[in-house]
């Protein structure tokens, strides 16, 4: 894995500190690290101390390799803050990521609350349909009885029923 360090001292015995200060999550992501967290390494580094170097250290957190920071710190500020990315924009940009994020998940939960009212209503619409054509069934039964009487005056529908 990758990280910042500083230079701390260099021994006598050959051995030299290294503070580490950042470690690299992913190709453009870093986090910076809160406790101070020193790593020895026997390799002969040949910067004085206080300076930026790049450590690739292993998982049991041995030294695979040292190298000055200056270039990559060069590329960094030639990548991005040139082109305006600063902390502030960068804060600003990540402020207007979580507004739409927001601003999403409430259109989101609208449109949620929309359908189920629409839902709720096509059942509703659907209620009224069938009482609808259970009530013109109805109306065409009592008009078809009604035509009937009319026109077969001496036939009384509801006589007949009784005997």
């Amino acid at each position: 894995m990758l990280y910042l360090a500083q230079v701390q001292k260099k021994g006598f015995l050959g051995k030299t500190e290294l503070r580490l200060l950042a470690q690299q999550e992913s190709e453009h992501t870093w986090t910076v690290l809160s406790a101070d967290e020193l790593v020895l390494t026997s390799e002969t580094v040949v910067v004085n101390e206080g300076v930026l170097v790049l450590v690739d250290l292993s998982s049991d957190r041995q030294v695979l390799r040292i190298d000055d920071a200056k270039d990559w710190m060069l590329e960094v500020l030639q990548t991005f803050l040139t082109n305006g990315v600063t902390p502030s924009f960068l804060k600003e940009e990540s402020d207007r990521a979580e507004q739409w994020r927001q601003e999403l998940t409430l259109q989101s939960q609208e449109i949620g609350r929309k359908a189920l009212e629409v839902e709720a209503r096509r059942e509703q619409i659907q209620i009224l349909e069938d009482t609808l054509k259970r009530q013109k069934k109805y109306l065409e039964d009592v008009a078809a009885q009604f035509n009937i009487q009319l026109e077969f005056p001496a036939l009384d529908l509801d006589e007949e029923d009784d005997r």
